[in-house]
This record gives C-alpha cells, structure tokens and sequence, in this order.
C-alpha cells in the first residue's frame, strides 16, 4: 500500500532552512519555559513527598480542598484536578510519610468535616522519600544519556560516524521539544515520561535509520548525482512508508491520549509529542545534517 506515488518529488532539503528555524522557535520557547518556571514540573517520583487521589461526590474545586486542609500542617499542598471528570483531585505535599504519620487518615478527616461523611473517598496513596525521588531521578536521565551513547556507537558502526551525529542531533531535538511542551502545559514528569522519552528516542531512531538505509543505497546507484539530491530523492522514497507507520501510530496513541483515563494521561500526551516531533525530526532534521556536514567538509577541502 502506498499513500505517496513513487515518481513524487517534494523539495525537502530546500526548506530545511526554515525547518531549522522552526526548531529552534519551538526549543526556546521550551527552554524559556524551563527557566521561568524553575525546571521541569517533577511528579512524585522524582520530587519525593506524598501524593493523595481523593474522589468526591459533590462538585467541588481546587480551591476549596486547599481550604478544608488548612488546619493539617502540610505546607503548601498542590491540589489539582484528575482525569477528565470534575469529581477527583490529585493532593500533593512535599513531606513524605516519615513526617506525616497517618496522613491520609488525617486528611479524610479534614475533608469530611467540610464536605460530611461518605461523601470523601481516598482512592490512592503514593510515598516517596526525598532521597529516593532524587536517586530515581538521576537513573532515569543516566537511562537517557546511556541510550544515546548506545545510539551512537550503534550507527557509526553500521554506517558511518556523521550519520551518528545526524540521529543523536535528531533525537535531542525530540526530546527537547517534548520536554518544553511539558513545561509549557505544565504536566508532570515521573518514571513513566522517561518511559515515554525512550520509547519517543527508539520510535524516531527507527524512522531516521530507514531513511538513512535508503541515502547509503542511493550514494552507490546514484553516484553521479549530487548528495543534497541523493538526500532528498531518499526522503521521497520513503515517504510513504514513514506516513504509513506514523499515521498508524497516531491513531493508536490518540485513542489513548483520549480515552485512556488520567492514569495514562500524561504518557499518552508525551508520545503524541514525539511520535509527531520525531516524524518531523527524521525529515527535516537528521537527513540535513548530513548535507550541513557534507558542505563543511567540501568547504575544508577548498
């Protein structure tokens, strides 16, 4: 099945000018983000604390929860809303339960003096201790950096040293795209989002070496020709099949990010980013460094 003729021949390489452009807008305003709001927006597992899901009967807001909890010594608690509903919240305090002995205990009692017995449920408690959160942390970025590593090594071996460096530039610009949309949406990042960013690095690879499956192919069928138009005809050849695969992909992930409930809420919404990031980053990003690469070294050798 092809949704693109074989014969179609869209100028790519041309406007990898403005697709950098367009890169670079979305990364800063990503890292602008990051720096106004202090760093990425930890979850429980890496910022460490307590996180309580809490189920009302009532209609009620954030609001309002914060002020039946003011009696408790919590701090500041961040209150926010779950999933799609208007019934359950999400209560997080950065003590964890070595401090707060029976916190849960203390805050149903609380809430149920405001919104009266049986009509408060406590459905989850998660506890994690700050030294625990920090360690998980800095695994999660190692697991990161090493698959990166891995990449590198992985594609300078099978086929040559600058088309390592044009997956590696490709991958970090996924991940940096994804992570400031975090930010900007400010959703949280836990152990399931490094999740995400390592199935978004494997999935945006997987395009990447496909089309450069294709460049190798064409430098000896079309030796004559020169590499920014073997770099572009190997775009279009492929087209088809990358649309076939995202377009599928999407699907599946849109259901998830749509129906998926809270729970998955947050995953779902970082592989849509980078299934969408990592499409782009395969054509536009990883393919022209091999040109931007191949110039330099033409303009050395002059």
């Amino acid at each position: 099945m092809q949704l693109i003729k074989p014969d179609t021949n869209f100028d790519f390489i041309n406007k990898r000018k403005l697709a950098m452009i367009v890169s670079a807008v979305l990364i800063l305003i990503g890292l602008a983000s990051l720096v106004v709001k202090g760093g990425p927006n930890y979850g429980i597992d890496f910022a460490g604390g307590t996180l309580v899901q809490v189920k009302f009967t009532s209609d009620t807001d954030a609001a309002q929860i914060k002020q039946a909890l003011d009696g408790l010594d919590l701090g500041n608690p961040v209150v926010q809303r779950f999933g799609d509903g208007r019934d359950e919240f999400l209560i997080r305090v950065e003590k964890s339960s070595g401090e707060l002995q029976g916190l849960s205990a203390q805050m149903l009692q609380a809430l149920e003096e405001k919104y009266e017995q049986g009509n408060v449920e406590i459905r989850r408690v998660e506890m994690v201790g700050p030294q625990v959160g920090k360690d998980l942390r800095s695994k999660g970025l190692k697991a990161i950096f090493y698959a990166m590593l891995g990449i590198l090594v992985y594609i300078s071996w099978r086929f040559e040293f600058r088309f390592a460096v044009g997956a590696i530039i490709a991958l970090v610009h996924d991940v940096l795209i994804t992570l400031g949309m975090f930010s900007l949406f400010g959703k949280e990042i836990d152990l399931p989002i490094i999740a995400a960013f390592l199935a978004i690095i494997g999935y945006s690879l997987n395009d990447t070496i496909i089309v450069y499956d294709r460049i190798r192919e064409n430098l000896g069928k079309h030796h004559k020709e020169s590499f920014p138009f073997i770099v572009n005809r190997s775009v279009n050849e492929t087209l088809s099949r990358t649309l076939l695969t995202s377009g599928t992909t999407l699907l599946v992930v849109l259901a998830l990010f749509v129906l998926g409930g809270g729970v998955i809420h947050n995953f779902a919404f970082a592989m849509l980013v980078g299934v969408l990031v990592g499409t782009y980053s395969s054509i536009f990003v990883a393919s022209p460094v091999l040109i931007f690469w191949e110039e330099r070294k033409a303009a050395k050798a002059s």
